[in-house]
């Protein structure tokens, strides 16, 4: 994610967390620790043609990494966007040389729930009204990692997605073309 994807990324925020969106500041705080040496971050996007479909961040801190946030577009749900982006999310957390990964989640997504677990988190604790204004309850989530092994993320299914292979995503003239998710920082 770079400075010119805070706009198309703050419409996907608030059409899918309108009571809890981040904030234009929010996001721009968290790319300020996304870039050069020591950075703490790393987010990606991800267009369907000219259009923003997803977007995530992961922040770290000496072994412990957090998943910040996920979204896909609704009309993206169920293609296997979510899981690319998580994958990726875990590649950095393993460049990061993280042993647990970290997450909340809304008790009322379930479908989220059910992707985490694939991915190996377990349910750890709760978070009392962690989500405002709605006083929605969150669900601590938490993947232990090995960073001297691959991470089983680079073992999921969605890596197989032949959309990931084909040589035209590596080209940028098709980036716009091509769903795609892209990680700057």
């Amino acid at each position: 994610m770079r400075w010119w994807d805070i706009d198309p990324v703050l419409v996907l925020e608030r059409e899918l967390f309108p009571e809890d969106a981040w904030s234009r500041g929010m996001f721009w705080s968290e790319l300020a620790h996304a870039r050069g040496v020591g950075s703490t971050r790393r987010y990606l996007v991800a267009y369907g043609g000219d259009r923003l479909v997803g977007y995530a961040g992961l922040a770290a801190a000496d072994d412990l990494a957090d998943v910040q946030t996920i979204a896909v577009a609704r009309d993206h749900w169920g293609t296997g966007l979510g899981a690319r982006l998580l994958t990726e999310l875990l590649r950095q957390a393993t460049a990061f040389e993280v042993a647990e990964v970290l997450l909340e989640v809304r008790v009322d997504n379930t479908r989220a729930q059910k992707l985490y677990e694939r991915f190996g988190f377990e349910p750890i604790g709760f978070r009392r009204g962690y989500y405002q204004p709605g006083n929605v309850d969150a669900l601590v989530m938490r993947l232990t990692t090995d960073p001297a092994n691959d991470h089983p993320a680079n073992d999921h299914p969605a890596n197989d997605h032949p959309a990931n292979d084909h040589p035209a995503n590596d080209h940028p003239a098709n980036e716009a073309k091509t769903e795609k998710t892209r990680n700057h920082g």
